[in-house]
């Protein structure tokens, strides 16, 4: 039986994720996804990409936004249109559990998109030019709870097609990256 998981698109595709300075969080991301690459790979786990909504709408050189920017009707228009095929092969996969075990989704804590148990807020808008207090603004964005808003449409979607208690949904790096990996141990 094949095991299959879904995963966030930068998991596999750290070229989709907005440009990072700080070398040291960027070192300890890519020493946990290895870790859990590693992990899936000698598990025999079989791995879904996930789109990037953030990617598709904004490209690569976007800034870096927080999930409130996000929380608004045409991102979540466009997560839903990029998540169908992705429910679909889900359904497929769940329908012949014959051959098939669904391990669930894994999210990226942290992204507005794809953070499943913690996620970025402040309260951003507007322009750059002639802004004062730019550094307290930038320094509001703050790390909580919550799902950012490609994972809360995918949580939707799934309660919607009745798929919400047949799949998990765990989350990979800050602040519990243990998290994940005791997922896959699981197995």
């Amino acid at each position: 039986m094949k095991k299959i998981l879904f995963v966030s698109h930068c998991i596999l595709n750290t070229s989709a994720k907005v440009v990072l300075y700080n070398q040291q969080e960027i070192d300890a991301e890519e020493n946990l996804r290895k870790k859990f690459m590693r992990k899936a790979i000698d598990s025999d786990i079989q791995l879904i990409q996930l789109p990037c909504p953030e990617f598709t709408l904004y490209g690569a050189r976007r800034w870096g936004h927080v999930s409130n920017q996000f929380d608004n009707v045409f991102f979540r228009t466009h997560c839903r249109d990029i998540l169908t095929p992705i429910i679909q092969q889900l359904k497929e996969y769940l329908q012949n559990d014959d051959m098939f075990e669904v391990l669930g989704f894994v999210g990226v804590d942290g992204s507005p998109s794809c953070g499943a148990d913690y996620t970025c807020y402040a309260d951003w808008y507007g322009s750059f030019d002639g802004r004062t207090g730019l550094d307290e603004t930038l320094a509001s964005c703050k790390l909580g709870k919550g799902s950012g808003i490609l994972i809360q449409v995918l949580k939707e979607m799934l309660e919607e097609e009745g798929l919400s208690d047949k799949v998990r949904i765990s989350s990979l790096y800050a602040p519990e990256p243990e998290k994940c990996m005791k997922m896959l141990e699981s197995i």
